[in-house]
């Protein structure tokens, strides 16, 4: 099925469907359905339409389900801004795909599974390891925008040097890349404060996305007790983490509570403050609620400097292993 040729609209906050694809990945349970419908129709009510996903998702046996609920979602919505959703998909650099056409053939299936693919991106950069895969596939996703079956090309966990390469090449055949997103929250600055990706970004006319805005859930406060760390890696990653991170969780909690609002929306506030399109996960109606009430306010200077100082001592958070230079 081929997307409209309409133009590709970007909110200012978007919802990051990964925590759903994590949660399918590892067993589907059908009885959430209904819930993640809930929650995406009062996203959208409210003005959240950037929904962000991956082929990758749901994979397996599952076959891509956290494409398909997206899509099932999109199509059954009737409300408010439904002209204004946008369907955002990750095609991953598996190592299989290794031709242009292999990439237009996962953009075909996400299509499929999805109904639609307004933006599709890149979702890692094999420069470290294959640069030769990389260039491929970038074709395939250039033809995809080129056969006007998606809106918008975007890229996924690309630092500066590749970047600027990669937009050469886009230009070269006069495509514009859409947005990047990158692991950025208070204990992931990296990207920006090392690479210098929003400058660069900013310089481009291309739109920041930052993902994992609440570094797995230690951002929301929900963590300082040892007894709650999860399981397994994980645990181990918030031993190391979380009470370095201490400073800054107050810091967080204290402005939280000067402004009457919570810590995980300082958080993605921040993101916001700093000219980032957040995309934090949500599974079920209070999570979301409370990621939308973080749009129609700004934090001021003072706070955001406060912040800044506290994450600069804070332990910082394990880059993604795909992140390019």
């Amino acid at each position: 099925m081929m997307s409209s040729t309409k133009e590709l609209i970007l909110p200012q906050m978007g919802c990051g469907t990964w925590a759903w694809g994590n949660r399918l990945l590892w067993g589907y349970d059908q009885s959430m359905d209904r819930q993640l419908q809930e929650v995406f129709d009062l996203c959208v009510s409210n003005g959240v339409t950037l929904f962000d996903t991956g082929d990758s998702y749901g994979t397996g046996k599952l076959n891509g389900q956290s494409e398909k609920l997206l899509g099932k979602f999109e199509q059954e919505y009737q409300g408010i801004n439904k002209e204004r959703i946008c369907l955002a998909t990750k095609l991953a650099a598996y190592p299989w795909r290794l031709t242009a056409k292999s990439m237009v053939k996962a953009g075909l299936a996400s299509i499929e599974r999805m109904g639609r693919v307004d933006l599709a991106q890149m979702h890692w950069s094999t420069a470290n390891y294959f640069p030769w895969q990389e260039w491929q596939l970038l074709d395939g996703l250039a033809d995809l925008y080129e056969q006007g079956l998606i809106k918008g090309v975007g890229l996924s966990n690309y630092g500066t040097k590749r970047l600027r390469q990669v937009h050469q090449k886009f230009s070269d055949r006069q495509i514009p890349i859409a947005t990047l997103q990158v692991q950025y929250s208070l204990l992931s600055t990296y990207p920006v404060t090392e690479l210098g990706l929003k400058d660069t970004c900013d310089e481009l006319g291309i739109k920041l996305i930052a993902y994992s805005p609440l570094c797995l859930g230690i951002l929301t406060g929900k963590y300082n007790d040892p007894s709650t760390y999860p399981k397994g890696l994980r645990g181990i990653l918030f031993k190391r983490l979380v009470p370095e991170a201490k400073p800054l969780l107050d810091c967080l909690s204290a402005i939280a509570q000067s402004r009457h609002k919570t810590m995980a929306q300082v958080a993605i506030n921040w993101c916001i403050a700093k000219g980032a399109m957040p995309i934090p996960g949500a599974k079920n109606i209070k999570q979301a609620q409370d990621n939308i009430a973080t749009k129609d306010w700004l934090l001021d200077a003072g706070e955001i400097a406060e912040l800044d100082r506290a994450a600069k001592i804070a332990q910082a958070m394990v880059q993604n292993i795909f992140q390019s230079k």
